[in-house]
């Protein structure tokens, strides 16, 4: 089954007051193609979950975001995602924050369709006062006192791939795979944009058997995007662009800056975009 479709078919599945995951880590790997298309859109009020870099922070600072389920939300070479800064200063968003190995659990819990895992991160953290939602229960096989950390169910699941084929099978080639396996098995849809659009037996030979985690059978559709993850990184294909996310950085210090870095920044079609980046 060919479930390939562009940015914006794949914005045209999202709706309003969806819960979207965004895979990644920080600035690395985010899939940045699709997150342009959502701020090209009239989408908002959306619930972002992530291990946030500028996918979180440019979510914030269009009005797209207005609640953050997340255990950090960084740039990399800029500690603080700014834009995400301001964000929670001004209460434009809330949030539920969590540690990185709680969200971790959250959503292998809701990739197995149980309601909650056990743990005991958390204990003893503020994360209880700042997340009231967290619940504790007791060990039925004894007495101690655990961490329910409850499931984290997906509207959408939006990651980026090095490679795919078009049935949804795609893989990584970096170091990292950055749980986007489970942001998909955990979503109701499931989106990939990858570098590059192979056939199956060509995905077989160019990427080792243990890169291949994400299964066809958690893809709704397939996006291809070269460069679809600038600026963040997306080794070996390409690097971090560190000068844009300074500028970019930069843009969070007035409502002007930011006008004036996000007209030029979604100027033209995504195609056009990808284009001038890859010149």
């Amino acid at each position: 089954m060919n479930k390939t479709m562009s940015e914006d078919e794949v914005v045209s599945r999202l709706e309003s007051g969806m819960t979207i995951g965004i895979g990644g880590w920080a600035a690395r790997r985010k899939p940045m193609s699709i997150v342009r298309a959502i701020l090209r859109s009239d989408l908002t009020d959306l619930t972002i979950a992530s291990y946030g870099g500028p996918d979180v922070g440019m979510l914030c600072a269009a009005g797209k975001a207005s609640k953050l389920i997340s255990a950090f939300v960084s740039d990399d070479s800029v500690p603080l995602e700014p834009h995400y800064r301001v964000a929670r200063q001004t209460g434009a968003v809330t949030e539920q924050p969590m540690d990185e190995g709680m969200f971790l659990l959250a959503l292998q819990a809701a990739a197995w369709r149980v309601p909650f895992l056990p743990s005991r991160v958390g204990l003893g953290s503020d994360l209880f006062r700042d997340n009231p939602s967290l619940k504790t229960v007791t060990d039925p096989y004894g007495s101690e006192e655990l961490v329910a950390v409850p499931a984290l169910h997906l509207d959408a699941a939006i990651v980026h791939l090095n490679r795919a084929d078009e049935r949804g099978n795609a893989a990584f080639l970096g170091p990292d795979l950055y749980f986007d396996d489970l942001l998909l098995e955990a979503a109701a849809m499931g989106f990939v944009s990858c570098e590059k659009l192979l056939t199956t037996s060509d995905l077989a030979d160019e990427a080792p058997l243990h890169t291949r985690r994400t299964n066809r059978m958690f893809v709704t559709g397939v996006v291809e995007a070269p460069n679809g993850a600038h600026p963040t990184s997306c080794v070996p294909d390409h690097d971090v662009d560190d000068a844009f996310l300074r500028t970019y950085a930069g843009s969070a210090k007035d409502a002007g800056a930011w006008e004036s870095f996000v007209s030029e920044y979604l100027a033209g079609s995504e195609a056009d975009y990808q284009k001038a980046v890859a010149s």
